[in-house]
């Protein structure tokens, strides 16, 4: 299987579970990590560039023999105002989180269609449906991905599934400072109705289930994994 950006924060999360799980697991990143969880196999690669997604995609099933599933893990964005952003950082933006997730599944499907089928499992994130102020073209690219992963499931069943597994406020290494750190990581995951972040964890459980044969009938799916999502305004005020 492949994980894009499976070197850190989530995609290694998600990398672990499935080699835990038994899964031979390839991922991908524009540079090397110092080090790898084992039995992860590691290819660089920028997939905003189509021929190097596709290529990715080969390298996973040249070396394991097959590819059953793909993980579109890739992804992410600073944050930058949209008045002022320039256009390259809106292309790289869009490109990183709608067009790699396409390239990739597109070259994919192309393989498993040959070879009898497969799962892709796009990860999509809370911005994409609702406002995303600071991270507008993020926000729109998730939002597109949300609608290409039902339409690559319409176009690709029976032998290939498309989901998406649309994930809340996330707690890794790497998003403390994006939440002001621990303390405002921990006030923001007692905000939720499950009285904490999602992690890592609970993502690969809801990728596991659909990579798995109880989810041979799923496709074109969305499922949440956010803790039950953020509370209304109205509801913190009438509380307070």
């Amino acid at each position: 299987m492949l994980v894009t950006g499976g070197t850190k924060g989530l995609g290694r999360g998600l990398a672990t579970a499935f080699v835990a799980a038994g899964a031979d697991v390839l991922v991908c990143a524009r540079t090397r990590p110092d080090e790898l969880p084992d039995g992860v196999a590691f290819v660089p690669a920028d997939l905003r560039d189509a021929e190097a997604a596709a290529a990715v995609v080969d390298a996973a099933a040249a070396k394991f023999g097959r590819l059953d599933v793909v993980v579109n893990n890739a992804g992410g964005s600073p944050d930058a105002a949209a008045a002022t952003v320039s256009p390259r950082f809106v292309d790289k933006v869009v490109a990183l989180n709608l067009l790699a997730p396409f390239y990739v599944a597109q070259r994919a499907n192309a393989v498993m269609q040959e070879r009898g089928g497969g799962v892709i499992v796009n990860i999509g994130s809370l911005s994409g449906q609702r406002p995303s102020p600071g991270t507008a073209a993020y926000g729109a690219a998730k939002a597109g991905l949300a609608n290409l992963t039902r339409t690559l499931a319409m176009e690709w069943a029976p032998k290939v599934r498309v989901n998406m597994v649309t994930v809340g406020y996330l707690e890794t290494e790497d998003s403390l400072d994006f939440y002001g750190g621990p303390a405002g990581a921990e006030t923001v995951g007692k905000g939720m109705p499950m009285g904490r972040m999602v992690r890592p964890d609970d993502v690969a459980r809801a990728v596991l289930w659909l990579a798995s044969a109880e989810a041979e009938f799923v496709t074109g799916a969305d499922i949440a994994v956010d803790g039950g999502g953020e509370p209304p305004t109205f509801l913190t005020t009438r509380q307070g």
